[in-house]
């Protein structure tokens, strides 16, 4: 049960709500499940937030406003050069993983469940992803031109940077269990991995 003493019930629901559409998915939880957790009863839940959609679309559009915002934001890395951001967005992203590995399949499942949330999400963020994705391709263009990144796109290498490191955290739990790793294992397989997905997206890009 979740401690509501320093928080409000607003937080503690979203909270509780968060943990088990992770766990669960949208459709295997309900409310009801999200009030036993925070210790309060459903028609709280509904007070707060009315319908599950909405609490769900809460949670939803928070991660991936973090998602841009955290990861692709390089608008403060000022002094880096183009590699150093690069390897910074994919540790940053690694680590966004490492605190939510259920992420991915959380976002896969929603957006095949309704592909218009893309549009609706878009429209919420702004242009927000077209301004990061910008300021990367106009480095990126500098890059290339003096010879120091090959001919590519900033889509590929996102592509690039969220398939390797989405797939540590789906191939981990299979791994895990027919290998049987400790979790000193796991952790130092993460660390490995996520210093080789870093050295695997620099060479990628370098001409």
């Amino acid at each position: 049960m979740i401690n509501k003493t320093d928080q409000n019930m607003g937080q503690a629901i979203l909270e509780a709500a968060e943990r088990l559409f992770l766990e669960k998915g949208y459709a295997a939880t309900s409310t009801t499940q999200i009030a036993k957790v925070v210790g309060c009863n459903q028609a709280l839940v509904h007070y707060y937030f009315r319908t599950k959609d909405n609490l769900f679309n809460t949670i939803f559009e928070s991660k991936f406003r973090l998602f841009f915002q955290n990861i692709f934001d390089t608008t403060q890395l000022t002094g880096m050069s183009f590699q150093q951001k690069i390897q910074h967005i994919v540790e940053a992203h690694f680590d966004l993983l490492l605190k939510n590995p259920q992420l991915p399949m959380l976002i896969l499942n929603e957006l095949s469940r309704r592909p218009e949330q893309l549009n609706t999400l878009r429209e919420k963020l702004h242009a927000l992803p077209e301004q990061l994705f910008a300021i990367m391709n106009q480095e990126l263009e500098t890059e290339i031109a003096a010879g120091r990144i090959k001919k590519l796109s900033y889509t590929d290498i996102v592509i690039t940077i969220v398939s390797l490191n989405v797939s540590v955290f789906t191939m981990l739990p299979i791994a895990s269990e027919l290998i049987k790793l400790s979790d000193e294992q796991k952790n130092l397989l993460l660390a490995h991995r996520r210093a080789e997905n870093v050295n695997i997206v620099l060479s990628y890009i370098r001409p």
